[in-house]
C-alpha cells in the first residue's frame, strides 16, 4: 500500500456511466453534460431551445458522446417522454441531474398562467424527473432495490429569500426539503440523494450582458457555471459508501447569507 493510497479514498470512475441531464442545454447544465462527457460519461440531455439543444451537443461530442432532446417539462406527460427518450439512447440509468428551470418575478408581478407554468417546470418537474429517475434505476416500489445518483440543483435563494424572489425562492426552499426526505426515502434502495446549491452564477437566467458577467466573474462577485460542474463532479466521484447530501457553492464575494 503506497502512502497516498492509505491517505486517500476509493474514488468512483465516471467513464462509461449513464448520464441524464434536464436543462442540459445552456448554463449549469450544460457545464455538467460537458464535464462529465469528458470524463467518459454518456450524457443526453434536454432543453426548451432547438437551436441551443444542438449547440450544447456540439460541444459535448468534442469531448465525448451524448444527444439529446427539445422538449417543454412543463408540460404533460413530457417528463415520461424524456426519460424514455433517454433510456432508449444510454441504455438505462445510473445517474440523473435535475436542473431544468426557469427564472421568475415576485408574486405579486406574475399572471396566474405565469405562476402555474413556473410551478409545474421548477418544482412538479423536478418531483416527476425524480421519480422517473427512480424508476430508470430499479428502485421504484416498496421493497425495490436499485443503484444510482440523483443531483438536483437547487439555489442559495432558499437562503437569501429575497423580496423579489418570492416564488423563486419559495419553490427552491421546497426542493431543498424535498433533497433531504428524498435521500431518506431511497438511501435503502441504493440511490444517493444529493443537493447542490449554487449562489450567484453567470448564466441567461441572470441579468447583465454576457460582458457584465464576465465582469461580475473577474471580480469574482459570480461564479460560472462551471464551477458547478466541478462541485457534481466531486459528488459522484465519491465511494458508494459515502453520500454528498448537500453542496453550497457560492462566489466568494457575494455578501448575501
Amino acid at each position: 500500500m503506497s502512502a497516498r493510497s492509505d491517505a486517500h479514498t476509493a474514488v468512483t470512475p465516471l467513464a462509461g456511466r449513464r448520464v441524464l441531464v434536464t436543462g442540459g442545454t445552456t448554463g449549469i447544465g450544460r457545464a455538467i453534460a460537458v464535464l462529465l462527457a469528458s470524463e467518459g460519461a454518456r450524457v443526453f440531455i434536454c432543453g426548451r431551445d432547438e437551436q441551443h439543444l444542438q449547440d450544447a451537443l456540439t460541444r459535448i461530442r468534442e469531448v465525448g458522446e451524448g444527444d439529446g432532446i427539445s422538449i417543454d417539462l412543463a408540460e404533460e406527460s413530457n417528463v415520461d417522454r424524456l426519460f424514455d427518450a433517454a433510456k432508449e439512447y444510454l441504455g438505462g440509468l445510473d445517474v440523473a441531474v435535475i436542473n431544468a428551470a426557469r427564472g421568475a418575478e415576485g408574486l405579486t408581478d406574475m399572471s396566474e398562467a405565469d405562476l402555474r407554468y413556473t410551478i409545474g417546470s421548477n418544482f412538479t418537474a423536478y418531483l416527476l424527473s425524480a421519480q422517473a429517475a427512480t424508476k430508470a434505476m430499479g428502485a421504484h416500489g416498496k421493497d425495490a432495490k436499485g443503484q444510482g445518483d440523483i443531483v438536483l440543483i437547487g439555489s442559495m435563494s432558499a437562503y437569501v429569500l429575497g423580496k423579489e424572489s418570492t416564488v423563486y425562492a419559495g419553490i427552491k426552499y421546497g426542493i431543498q426539503g424535498f433533497a433531504i426526505a428524498l435521500r431518506r426515502e431511497l438511501g435503502t434502495k441504493g440511490i444517493r440523494v444529493s443537493l447542490v446549491e449554487p449562489g450567484l452564477t453567470g448564466s441567461d437566467m441572470v441579468e447583465g450582458t454576457s460582458e457584465e458577467q464576465a465582469e461580475r466573474i473577474r471580480k469574482e462577485e459570480m461564479l460560472r457555471a462551471e464551477d458547478i460542474a466541478v462541485g457534481v463532479h466531486y459528488l459522484l466521484t465519491q465511494p458508494r459508501r459515502a453520500v454528498v447530501q448537500q453542496v453550497t457553492i457560492s462566489p466568494r464575494m457575494q455578501d448575501e447569507e
